[in-house]
């Protein structure tokens, strides 16, 4: 047993693990994020309508993960920490144009992921995997931030969100890629049906995953799979045979094709023999986008607000692991795991080790998953460029607290709708420095009961919680910021491959100025 982790004198043990070779080759490793799918989606975590039969059959044959985190509210840096295994603040993937505020990639920021950071499919690469990515990149769209130049060597799916239509002119629509290449523009070659929410996009992705598999199951090659859909982002959108298949409406639609899909690349593992060598892990990048429900966004559950901010529906996520013959079936781990962790477990899975010469902030859950065991470890809430909150235990403890500001709200811009709490769901930015918001999130997972200040549990769970936050501060090293700039003339306006299609647009002249982030 080795030593790897200390804090608030607290020492973690966790075994050395070699590379974890199944007939004598490294474990495939199978990526499921999902786009602002919610904890409570999911029938195994209590959705009333019970739509996810086969999300619901990975649990019951592999672990559940309760308590499973992302490591931002928002989508972009969530996926930057995936692949780096490190916080936003850490990657660049943050904005300091203002406190606290949510950034990510839409058509006209500058940057992208820094060539300093490095990717998990880099890592991997030089491993012998073969890396592909399905669905959506949003680490950058210029073409220096292309994901085959980042150790992916098959896409297909966008830089962007599927936002749009627009009109080619002021703004242009947003490109999916074949690998190098452009293969169309969304609302043009593939088309995403505002009224009725039809769109073929989910099966495209499905059959991408499928034909993968089919042609690495027989190689020496692993393969690292990182399926990255979009279907339950607003707009939302599922194929015809599932439209009005939910009692949820077209996001529940949404939901049921994803399902599907999922029980067809787990069946084709079966199928195929190497689902004994595939470790697969399902989660999304942040909770459930409260202000397009219930006909554009999903559930929560139990959980305070949702996407965009730091309380509990914004950061906590579905997770559920599967890797038949390995994973024990029938599990349930309070864990609390966070997608960086996805990053260093699926290196250890391969038998390498993280970088030595950056902090990895992603923890090997190699032992939770092989042997269920559980280590102390905190989650850190960040929104932007602040430390919003703090969990250790089943305590949590809110140092700045807002949802969204009164300007937003009078327009109708709700992250936590019918869930207004005095003093807590907060509309001006609060810091709580001094005597944070504690709750105990066994008894009160919905962030609604705040411990007494005067009260001796306050004050032991405070004194370990601010132990923890001192250590983090200080040893935090904040990275470049990526998410300042933006500029019109970086849209997809010429992106690679469109001189084939007759699809190039000319860009107009570059301006950049700083960019604004409401909330």
């Amino acid at each position: 047993m080795a030593l790897v982790w200390a804090l608030a004198g607290i020492w973690v043990l966790s075994p050395v693990f070699g590379s974890l070779t199944v007939n004598g080759t490294r474990p495939n490793i199978v990526l499921l994020l999902m786009d602002d799918m919610g904890w409570g989606d999911l029938g195994v975590f209590g959705q009333p309508s019970k739509e996810t039969p086969n999300l619901d059959k990975m649990a019951s044959e592999g672990i559940l993960f309760p308590d499973f985190y992302t490591a931002n509210p928002l989508c972009s840096p969530s996926r930057a920490a995936l692949l780096t295994g490190r916080l936003p603040i850490r990657n660049g993937f943050y904005t300091t144009n203002a406190h606290a505020r949510n950034a990510y990639t839409p058509q006209e920021i500058v940057g992208g992921i820094s060539d300093s950071e490095i990717l998990l499919p880099e890592l991997l690469k030089k491993a012998g995997y073969v890396n592909k990515i399905i669905g959506k990149w949003h680490l950058g769209h210029q073409p220096k931030f292309h994901p085959l130049k980042r150790g992916f060597d098959e896409w297909f799916g966008s830089p962007n969100c599927h936002f749009g239509p627009y009109n080619d002119k002021d703004i242009p629509n947003i490109p999916l890629y074949k690998d190098w290449d452009m293969v169309g523009r969304y609302y043009e070659d593939f088309i995403i049906n505002h009224k009725t929410g039809e769109s073929n996009l989910t099966q495209f992705y499905l059959q991408e995953a499928l034909d993968f598999i089919s042609r690495k199951r027989n190689t020496q090659q692993p393969f690292f799979l990182y399926w990255a859909i979009d279907a339950t982002h607003a707009p939302v959108y599922a194929s015809k045979p599932f439209l009005g298949t939910s009692r949820r409406g077209l996001y529940g639609d949404a939901v049921r094709e994803i399902d599907f899909s999922i029980g067809k690349i787990l069946g084709t593992l079966m199928q195929t023999g190497i689902a004994n060598n595939t470790f697969v892990f399902f989660t999304s990048d942040n909770g459930a986008a409260l202000i397009s429900a219930p006909n554009q966004g999903g559930s929560n559950g139990p959980f305070l607000c949702g996407k965009q901010t730091t309380f509990e529906g914004g950061l906590r996520v579905p997770g559920i692991a599967w890797w038949p013959t390995h994973v024990t079936a029938g599990q349930i781990s309070y864990q609390l795991g966070n997608v960086m962790d996805l990053f260093t477990t699926s290196l250890s899975l391969a038998g390498l080790d993280p970088p030595g010469d950056r902090t990895i902030d992603g923890l090997d859950l190699s032992a939770v998953l092989l042997e269920s065991k559980v280590m102390d470890r905190p989650i850190f809430y960040y929104r932007g460029n602040e430390l919003m909150a703090v969990r250790l235990g089943l305590y949590k403890a809110h140092y700045w607290t807002w949802s969204n500001s009164w300007e937003e709200l009078s327009q109708g811009i709700d992250f936590c709708p019918g869930q207004n709490i005095t003093g807590v769901t907060t509309h001006d930015q609060v810091e709580h420095s001094i005597n944070p918001l504690l709750f105990h999130l066994g008894r009160d997972p919905g962030e609604k009961y705040p411990i007494s200040v005067l009260s001796a549990e306050y004050q032991d769970a405070v004194i370990r919680i601010s132990s923890v936050v001192k250590q983090h501060r200080d040893t935090m090293i904040p990275g470049e910021p990526q998410l300042n700039v933006c500029d019109l003339a970086v849209m997809n306006w010429s992106p690679p491959g469109c001189e084939k299609l007759g699809k190039c647009l000319t860009p107009p002249e570059s301006k950049p100025w700083k960019c604004v982030w409401p909330h």
